[in-house]
């Protein structure tokens, strides 16, 4: 069963709009290209909170959500930890569907 929330994802990867893995997100962030990044539950904790530190930091809109097998088949890949969504409209659907209202994009 597809998770409503993440239903977009893989729209977001066929129009090359995700950054995937560590590396891509992180760089992403850096460089001010990502709207919006997932982070997976299943991730480890020093992952979750180098990735939350950079999105606080940055003022980019997140959430710690899924696991890593799903998000990484929704996107067609494999196993990852985070993503990023280097789309302005792309990002501000997904910070509308997790309800995100303390961020902006």
């Amino acid at each position: 069963m597809i998770d409503n929330k993440l239903g977009l994802l893989g729209i977001c990867a066929k129009a090359g709009k995700v950054a995937s893995g560590g590396f891509m997100t992180e760089e992403a962030i850096i460089k001010g290209k990502a709207y919006f990044v997932l982070i997976t539950e299943d991730a480890s904790d020093n992952t979750k909170k180098k990735f939350i530190n950079k999105c606080d930091f940055y003022g980019i809109p997140y959430v710690v959500y899924g696991t890593q097998d799903i998000i990484g088949h929704m996107i067609g890949k494999g196993d990852r930890t985070c993503l990023a969504i280097v789309d302005e409209g792309f990002g501000k659907q997904f910070v509308k569907k997790f309800g995100i209202k303390d961020q902006e994009v």
